[in-house]
């Protein structure tokens, strides 16, 4: 081989090593994303399961007693609507946040990973 030769076959090399690279990079950043994804999942699953664990523990109301609480309500009165009852809606976003979700307009129902979000302290505290 020339020296000519030997300079365009060393050039059309360095072009494929930096296109092999450049294709390596993607990957990686690939697997970095599913790595990240992968783990903000278990996180959530396991933060899932410890919910259900604890609302399976405590038990479920028989649904008879809510025919109980209906019969002692006295004549012409209505039992009070869940959407009636003032602050729930802030008591379950409250609940929510401290279940480790966020609750603010930014990240809502993502899981939180880094301890406290001050957005949603904020809207917790208007």
């Amino acid at each position: 081989m020339e020296n000519k030769d030997i300079f365009t076959h060393m050039q059309a090399l360095d072009a494929q090593m930096g296109t092999v690279h450049g294709e390596l990079s993607k990957l990686m950043l690939e697997v970095k994303k599913l790595v990240e994804e992968n783990q903000q999942l278990r996180l959530e699953n396991e933060q899932l399961r410890k919910i259900l664990k604890r609302e399976t523990t405590e038990g479920r109301l028989p649904s008879s007693s809510s025919d109980q609480a209906d019969a002692s309500l006295p004549e012409g009165k209505e039992p009070i609507e869940a959407a009636d009852i003032v602050g729930e809606g802030y008591d379950n976003l409250a609940r929510l946040y401290h279940e480790g979700f966020h609750i603010c307009n930014v990240y809502y129902g993502h899981l939180r990973t880094e301890g406290d979000c001050l957005f949603c302290l904020s809207f917790l505290n208007k």
